[in-house]
This record gives structure tokens, sequence and C-alpha cells, in this order.
């Protein structure tokens, strides 16, 4: 009988985060680092993963079983960085790189093979972040990662905002001759080390030996964060296993905010404000109050993008921003907005205020002192309804819940899930734009830019006049609208440093955010440390000056024992 050895285990209980050790019997003698395994866990039979190897002793329980391949052992040590940085108990990583099913062999991965010779727009790009114009083709980019990366060891990631994409983007790069894996059914051929993982966020830890490179396409897309604890980002997680593995990494971004503005290697391409849709603009002040939801213009732009060819010809978005509705006045058209913050101001009892309570007011119109203000009505359905009426058309609702294969009409009415639905389109209505500039978040600006640049998408660049936006505001004097107009956005992207410069948010500083009925109790073990404190309730902002301060303080506090949400950003 040969020498006993233990492993360090940690299992899948998330509350009790600290490996234990555990004998390996013979009939499973072939674990390695990062396997999966079946253990007695006070009584319990747990899935847990394998860690490295322990001291030996016979008061130790043994392994149950092996449940095959979990990640590879050289990305253990960039899951235990992540669980430090997003506050986020070790499993639940282990949990994301791990296949459904049991994975027993691995099939040997193809040799990464040479391409055909790049055409003359398929020039060398250098690694960093790159400024592209919304409708710019990222498969040059993709094929220049990885011809640049051919003689490296290991898989080139390339991440897309969604699934739907990435199996698009497959299917292309395998016509130029690539071996490509992506998602769950081909866990095991990442695993194994396929030469190209294509996916969405999720690819970003994908279980591949080694990252020879990668390439994350619109990095700034909030698809890229992970709303459900642990509040992950890809481009950071990349990141940081781009230079672990040394590895060069290509970001692209139609508007990049200042996390990656701050990047090395940061550089623009493409072919500027040509690359951007073309973009009018209707003034809801200037309409008449008898129009509906659309105005005549927007009514007539849509009946000649109805003549066209497209399967489907018009796209009607609407942002949904909440249970909140914005007032307009009915005489002059001004928005009601705070006289402080600049919000749009909303119901507060009797009166009306933002949604920070700044000043509550009487319902009266700032701009020409009528006290007729009316409703902006929210609501896809509602809009579908009337969109329909105005344009006697038949019209299909899409949001995130419906389904993904119902056909769609000429006329589609639907929040942004419509980027996800329709391919290509005659015309894109934003019918509110407002909803956007007037969002309370401070990438509110951002987020309008890249909408409109995502309908580019679907209508084409100006250069090639095949299609158009029609954007509805009440705020015609915006700084966005006039950046959108003339297709330059420089100005709005150097404000953005400098607030978040000032404001000391990321990459300037770091914030988390606390909630739940223990958040009360967990954040008063930290004010006497270095964070700052904002907030009151079972609702707390806790922000430093770096990543690492804000983490190693969250730590340092016990978890209460009810219920808190810890939402590092």
């Amino acid at each position: 009988m040969g020498t006993p050895r233990a492993v360090r285990i940690i299992t899948e209980v998330a509350a009790v985060d600290r490996p234990f050790d555990y004998l390996v019997p013979e009939s499973v003698a072939r674990l390695g680092d990062g396997d999966r395994v079946r253990v007695d866990f006070n009584h319990r039979s747990v899935r847990g993963w394998v860690l490295g190897d322990a001291e030996p002793s016979p008061d130790l329980k043994p392994i149950a079983k092996w449940l095959g391949y979990g990640p590879p052992p050289s990305l253990l040590a960039l899951l235990q960085w992540a669980s430090e940085r997003w506050y986020s108990p070790l499993s639940r990583f282990l949990i994301s790189t791990s296949p459904r099913r049991l994975v027993t062999s691995l099939p040997p991965p193809p040799p990464s093979r040479p391409l055909v010779r790049l055409s003359a727009d398929e020039a060398r790009v250098a690694p960093g972040v790159i400024e592209v114009s919304p409708t710019t083709d990222p498969l040059p980019l993709i094929l220049n990662a990885y011809e640049a990366t051919l003689g490296r060891e290991g898989s080139l990631l390339v991440l897309v905002p969604s699934e739907a994409w990435a199996s698009r983007l497959r299917g292309r790069l395998e016509q130029r001759g690539c071996d490509v894996a992506s998602g769950d059914a081909q866990w095991d051929r990442m695993r194994a080390g396929w030469p190209v993982v294509v996916g969405a966020r999720g690819a970003a830890l994908a279980p591949v030996p080694r990252v020879r490179g990668a390439v994350i396409v619109d990095a700034d897309d909030e698809s890229y964060q992970s709303q459900a604890a642990p509040t992950w980002n890809a481009f950071s997680m990349l990141q940081e296993r781009c230079r672990r593995d040394g590895a060069p990494l290509w970001a692209t971004s139609m508007l990049p905010s200042p996390r990656l503005v701050g990047q090395a290697g940061f550089h623009q391409q493409g072919d500027g404000p040509a690359g951007w849709p073309s973009v009018d603009f209707v003034d809801r002040r200037l309409s008449d109050p008898h129009d509906g939801v659309l105005s005549r213009e927007a009514v007539d732009a849509a009946h000649r993008a109805l003549d066209s060819a497209e399967a489907v010809a018009v796209v009607v978005v609407l942002q949904r921003l909440g249970t909140g509705r914005l007032f307009a006045c009915r005489r002059c058209g001004e928005l009601a907005r705070c006289a402080l913050c600049g919000q749009g101001e909303r119901e507060n009892g009797l009166l009306i205020a933002c949604p920070d309570g700044h000043e509550a007011r009487s319902s009266f119109c700032r701009s020409c002192g009528a006290t007729n203000l009316k409703r902006i009505r929210v609501g896809v359905t509602t809009l579908a309804r009337d969109v329909s009426a105005q344009l006697a058309n038949a019209v299909s609702e899409v949001t995130a819940s419906s389904a993904g294969d119902a056909v769609l009409e000429r006329v589609v009415v639907g929040t942004e899930a419509v980027w996800q639905r329709v391919r290509r389109c005659s015309l894109v209505i934003f019918v509110d734009f407002d909803q956007y500039l007037l969002a309370p978040r401070a990438s509110a600006r951002r987020e309008a830019i890249v909408a409109v640049g995502k309908a580019g998408r679907l209508v084409g660049p100006r250069r090639e006049g095949r299609g158009s936006v029609l954007v509805q505001t009440r705020r015609g004097d915006d700084p966005v609208v006039e950046a959108l107009r003339h297709g330059t956005f420089d100005a709005i992207i150097n404000e953005d440093v400098e607030t978040a410069r000032i404001l000391s948010l990321p990459p300037f500083g770091a914030q988390a955010s606390v909630s739940g009925p223990g958040a009360s109790e967990f954040v008063d073990q930290l004010r006497d440390g270095p964070l700052s404190v904002d907030g009151s309730g079972d609702a707390f902002t806790l922000r430093a000056t770096d990543v690492g301060t804000l983490t190693s303080w969250l730590h340092r506090a016990r978890r209460p024992a009810q219920k808190v949400r810890i939402a590092v950003e």
C-alpha cells in the first residue's frame, strides 16, 4: 500500500467559505487540482473542488466519489483573486467555471492553423482599448488577434455582449478556418484548450488552461456586469487573466467610459462620424399637442420606411425606467425638472419633486407658468397599441420576456430587447429619449449615446444611406443631442472622465453598495476605518481610494445574522 495522500477541498456550501482536508482513496487516485468530488460534509453529501495537496492524517474522512474534471489548476489562483475582489465565496466562481454535467475525459485539441492571408482592410491593430464606430465590423480585429497570437501557447478568448451574437460570430470564424468552442455543451473542448473560445460574459471564466490573447467587443456594455451576487465584471476579469498569463488584450468601445480611457494603449480606429447612423431630432416642445405618441415627422418617416423591402421596417424603442412618470407642460412642452439637479420631476403626494426630493413644489411649469401639466405615458403595451393605430399597421411587442422565436410584424415596438431580436430595419424611433437623458445615473449620457449607436447597427451607417434613426425629445439643447448631431463625442468623454475624477468614481476610486436588513449592522463595523459611508436604513454606499482598501476592509467585518447584499463595483 502506497503513502496515503490528502487534499484540500472547498465545498459548494457558500456559508462555510474555507477549505477542509480529506483523504484520497485508491479508487480516485487520478484526482488532480481543480477536479470535482463528492464528500461527506457534516453528515451531508455535497460537491466540492480540489484546491491542492494537504498533510495526511488518519482522522480525515475519505473522498466519496470523483465527479470528473473541473476548472484547470492554472485558473484556481485567479478565482481566489476574484472571490476577494468581489467579496464572494470562492465556490460561487468555481460553480461558474465547472460543467453542468460530468466530464471524465477530454478530447485532444486541434492545432492552431494559420488563416488565409489577411486583406488590406484587415491591417494589424495593436493591443489596447480601441474606440470604434458602432457599425464597425469586429471580425477583422478578431482575425488579427488570432494571427498575432498564433505562436503563443493557449486559447484566444473572444467576448461579445450576447449569446446570439456569439453564435453568429462562431459561424463566421469557422468559415475562416478557426476551430472554435463555445457554450456549456462544449465545456470539455474549452477545458482541453481549443484554439478559439467565443461567448458572452461567462467566456471570461472559460476553463482554458492558458490564455494566449483576448478580444472583448463593446467592453463597456452593461451585459458584461453581473447583476446577481457576486457582481463581477467580465472586462476586469479578462484584464486580470491576461495580466497573469502575459497575454495581449484588445477591447473595443463605441464610447469609452472613464474606466477604459485610462487604460494603456488607448487609441481610435474606424471611420469616425461616418460610421454612426444618420440621426434626426424632433423637438416635442414644438409639436402639435394633438399629436399622438409619434410626432407627425415620425409618422411620415415610418410610412416611408414601410415602403422599403426590409422584413422589419420600423422599430420603436421605449426605455422604461421604473414606475415614475415624467411631466410636461401642455402649453409649451417643457419638461418639469428639478431646479437643483436637473432630474425629471414626478408625483410626490400632492406635489411634484425629483427622485431625490430636493425641492417639492406645486404642479406648474417653470418656463411659462402654466398649471396644466400632462403625464408622459410609459409602458410598451400602451405604446404598441397607440403606434398600431397611428400607422394603421399590425405591431409586434418585444420585451425581455417575449418569445425568442415569434414571427415579427413589419413594425416592432419594445424595450432594448429589440437589439437582440431585430437584425436590420429602415427606421428606429426613440419615442421618449428623455427617459435616457434624465435617468438618475452617472452613466445616463453614455447610455443614451450607446443606445443610438446600437440602433445604428440596425439601420446602417450614414455613409450608406440605408436607414436612419429618429429621436423624439424635449431637450433639443442637451449636449448629448448636439454630440449625436455632429457624430463627435470627445467633449462628452472628457467631461465624464473629469466627473469621475472629481467624485472619486471608478477608476479613480472604488465603491460598493450594501443593502438588506443586516446592512446597518454590517456598515457600523466599518465606520472607524478609511471608508466613507453614505446612506441610511437598509441601503448604504461605501467608498475608498482603491479596490484593495475597499475589499480588505469588507473582509474584516463580520457578516450579520440578517440578510445583507454586498455589491462591489
